[in-house]
């Protein structure tokens, strides 16, 4: 019976996980198309919403405690209990980027928009949004290939990275009235690079679960 209700306790908390996972996805996908497009009204929602994921996180947490004192398990339970914990703050942290990226829309200010820089801001959040999306197959899945696989897909977002900010120094360089906008391509596109190690977080964790190990798989990532 107890065990019975142990396994049923444990598939809830991968399923929160899970829904958990789809709304940070979601939220960082309007953040950058309210960014890009200048949509205040969509910005808000992302901000408002943020509330939902953070709730989750705490349930989550409070629900993992309860399940090590209560059921005391060992091994593989223990491990697929921790990787909860663990990736659901991962997750927690990624959604407080997307509201970041919501709060720049809000803020913007000045004409001076570089549709260049924003359409590479655009392409960047979707490599960062397939790894998301990915990453809670692979985690639904325990697939330890596919964790490693996604992690390596960070090389991609890191590079978008690099190019956002030579175009945007180099735009700063030239005209001076872009400084503002620059600094805030800059500051969007960090929050998107640091998103892509929060999911590389979560792949370690992936591999954990899968392994026992724990395993640095992008150790030039910054911390």
């Amino acid at each position: 019976m107890l065990r019975s209700q142990f396994e049923e306790d444990l598939l809830n908390l991968h399923n929160q996980f899970y829904e958990m996972g789809m709304l940070v996805s979601k939220a960082i996908h309007k953040s950058v198309r309210a960014y890009v497009q200048h949509d205040k009204e969509l910005a808000k929602e992302v901000i408002a919403q943020d509330e939902q994921i953070n709730n989750i996180e705490i349930l989550l947490e409070k629900k993992s405690f309860e399940m090590i004192a209560l059921q005391q398990p060992v091994t593989t339970d223990l491990r697929r209990i921790i990787t909860v914990m663990k990736a659901s703050s991962d997750l927690e942290r990624m959604g407080d980027h997307a509201v970041s990226i919501a709060k720049s829309t809000i803020l913007v200010k000045g004409q001076n928009r570089i549709l260049e820089i924003e359409k590479e801001i655009s392409e960047m959040s979707d490599s960062v949004k397939k790894m998301v999306d990915n990453v809670l197959v692979a985690y639904v899945k325990m697939d330890e290939k596919d964790a490693r696989m996604i992690a390596a897909m960070d090389e991609r977002v890191n590079q978008h990275f690099r190019e956002i900010y030579d175009h945007a120094i180099s735009a700063m360089k030239a005209n001076p009235e872009t400084v503002v906008c620059g600094t805030d391509y800059l500051n969007v596109a960090q929050y998107l690079e640091r998103i892509g190690d929060y999911v590389t977080n979560i792949c370690e964790w992936i591999v954990y679960l899968a392994t026992g190990k724990i395993t640095e798989l992008n150790s030039n990532r910054a911390q």
